[in-house]
């Protein structure tokens, strides 16, 4: 089938990897990056990776990073499957439950992603939208609203890409239980957990009829590892989903599983550093849009690392986003979520020079570039 174009991807990599890269990183949804170096400091117990044996990992994960996954959501290490990303996570999902006529409920705005894959499993789409003038909330009556009698999953992103909204926890029960009423598996996104700006929650990892995907790459910074898991307290769907993990990508590399597990026993110093990143550069982000609010708008985020902004007057994003990139900073345009007057900035992969960044953008907006 023909994928549509994954115009995120496209735009980021244009930027990202050219020669020089943008000055400023301001599109990216991670946290700050680590080395392999500055890990290996993290503890004194002479946690290597020189005795580790390169072959196959097991399908679901080492026990070792299952336990460490397990830990870290508060949940029984079984009901961990390791995957490779996020995506792998989701797709697994999709595969699982698609059928002939069978629909998805998704967010949207949302990661593009999530609807190009529920299609490539030949999934129709019903989309929820969390909407700006009201705040972006998560509702369970949205999600109950768009199903479908064919809806075989719905879907909840939360803290949310792009738009930085938080579903409370007592809400996700509650939708849980509605959907459990019609015979359909929630599945949670929440590979931003634990950053809250607010009040924080706990994860939605083990609340009945809730499956929770998670990664290494947004809340813990290690977008390389390539590393993601799902979450299932059902046991027969963990075997499907085992199997499937099997089929797709066999097993995550040993080395990457070894690194994932050595990190996450040591989330705590992640885990601050990307707050504190991430909260000194909200406070910046705030006062640029404050000052230039004759001109964009904005919900503030109450989780993640990004905010999702937009210009007042409607017009097309992109060519501000192509002139500022031009002097240094790259933000996301809003088409790359559908929705053209919007922008997608980011605030917790620059740990350094984002005042500067700030100063450069608050300066294109007051300019109208």
């Amino acid at each position: 089938m023909d994928l549509p174009p994954f115009l995120l991807d496209q735009w980021l990599a244009a930027y990202e990897f050219r020669t020089p890269p943008v000055r400023y990183n301001l599109a990216s949804s991670t946290g700050p990056r680590w080395t392999l170096k500055a890990l290996e400091g993290l503890d004194q117990t002479g946690w290597s990776l020189s005795e580790i044996s390169i072959g196959y990992a097991p399908p679901d994960g080492s026990l070792d990073l299952r336990r460490a996954i397990a830990d870290h959501h508060d949940v029984d290490p079984d009901w961990v499957v390791v995957t490779t990303g996020a995506s792998e996570a989701l797709s697994i999902l999709f595969c699982l439950a698609s059928k002939p006529g069978g629909s998805v409920s998704l967010p949207s705005p949302a990661f593009p992603a999530f609807a190009a894959m529920a299609g490539a499993w030949q999934l129709d789409v019903e989309n929820y939208e969390l909407r700006r003038d009201k705040l972006f909330r998560h509702a369970s009556d949205l999600v109950l609203q768009s199903l479908r009698h064919d809806t075989v999953l719905a879907v909840v992103n939360t803290p949310h890409n792009p738009t930085g909204s938080v579903m409370a926890r007592p809400d996700i029960e509650i939708l849980a239980a509605a959907l459990a009423e019609r015979n359909v598996p929630l599945i949670v996104d929440e590979v931003y957990h634990p950053l809250y700006f607010g009040h924080a929650q706990r994860s939605a990892a083990g609340i009945e009829n809730v499956i929770v995907i998670s990664d290494m790459s947004k809340a813990l910074s290690l977008a390389g590892l390539r590393l993601g898991w799902v979450i299932d307290a059902d046991p027969e769907r963990r075997k499907r989903i085992v199997d499937a993990r099997s089929y797709f990508t066999i097993s995550s590399s040993p080395i990457a599983e070894a690194v994932a597990a050595h990190a996450l026993r040591n989330r705590s110093t992640l885990l601050s550093r990307l707050n504190a990143v991430a909260s000194t550069n909200l406070v910046q982000l705030r006062a640029v849009i404050e000052e230039a609010s004759d001109i964009v708008s904005w919900v503030a985020p109450d989780g993640s690392t990004t905010a999702y902004p937009w210009f007042n007057d409607g017009r097309d994003s992109r060519p501000f986003c192509e002139a500022l990139a031009e002097r240094g900073v790259l933000i996301v345009p809003g088409d790359c979520f559908g929705a053209r007057d919007h922008m997608r900035i980011g605030f917790g992969a620059q740990d350094e020079g984002f005042k500067a960044a700030a100063s450069i953008l608050r300066d294109a907006i007051m300019s109208e570039i």
